[in-house]
């Protein structure tokens, strides 16, 4: 028997279904586990794509997805028109985030903590750019720092416009994710966020927040939330320390 499809019956014979959340990430879990038991040693190939997505019954997309997950958590790696190859049990400490909607924000937020280090009223050309308002006017300020363990994995600055600003406190900010927060406070739910990714390096109060050397890279993500009606809500800055962050995303050819 060929070795790949004699490999298929080291993982589980499960149906997977939309319900329970992204198919690709339920996959993923489900590879996970036999890696890490032991089942696929180290060095070790997983079958090939064809022969999981039809064990599983998911498309080839799906299991690729899969599979880049945890190629982004260093359990393998994979390798063009051959199997993937076992590289790891464990999870890397390499933080990587494959960013396509609200549900993979949650996915990177898994087992975080979010600290709140301060609530407040400022003013801001942030403020002036995103909200209208006037150089002269407040809106208000949260800055956070996001953590796994002892890991620091982001510092968040957050802005709101005023009158937004001004329904909250600061012990109204309990979720990992800020935007969850909002979305429960206010009653509204944000329907997008505009992504822009830029490079940076580390300030003084950076470095200190995120445990980092003044002037080391910093790999920054702003998010602009908008609710329904487009009106902008909520203007994000999340500065990750470059070295444990990646951002993963697929480009079709649409040439």
């Amino acid at each position: 028997m060929n070795q790949h499809v004699a490999n298929l019956g080291l993982l589980p014979k499960r149906t997977l279904g939309r319900a329970s959340g992204p198919l690709y990430r339920q996959l993923a879990d489900l590879l996970r586990k036999p890696i890490s038991d032991g089942n696929f040693a180290v060095g070790s190939e997983l079958p090939k794509e064809a022969h999981i997505a039809a064990h599983f019954g998911v498309s080839l997309i799906t299991v690729r997805q899969a599979l880049r997950e945890l190629e982004s958590e260093g359990l393998i790696r994979k390798r063009s028109a051959k199997p993937a190859v076992v590289t790891a049990r464990t999870l890397s400490v390499d933080l990587s985030w494959n960013f396509k909607n609200f549900a993979d924000m949650a996915a990177f937020t898994k087992d975080a903590s979010l600290k709140v280090k301060s609530y407040r009223k400022e003013k801001s050309p942030v403020l002036q750019r995103h909200f209208g308002l006037a150089a002269d006017e407040a809106g208000y300020c949260l800055r956070s720092i996001l953590s796994v363990g002892k890991q620091r994995k982001a510092q968040i600055t957050t802005y709101f416009p005023a009158d937004i600003g001004a329904e909250f406190s600061k012990d109204d900010f309990t979720d990992v994710l800020i935007f969850r927060s909002v979305q429960k406070h206010l009653g509204l739910r944000l329907v997008v966020a505009h992504v822009t990714v830029r490079a940076e390096i580390a300030d003084e109060t950076v470095a200190s927040d995120l445990d980092v050397a003044i002037g080391d890279p910093i790999l920054t993500v702003e998010m602009l939330y908008q609710s329904a009606d487009q009106r902008n809500i909520e203007f994000s800055v999340a500065r990750h320390p470059a070295d444990l962050f990646s951002i993963t995303y697929d480009a079709p050819n649409d040439l």
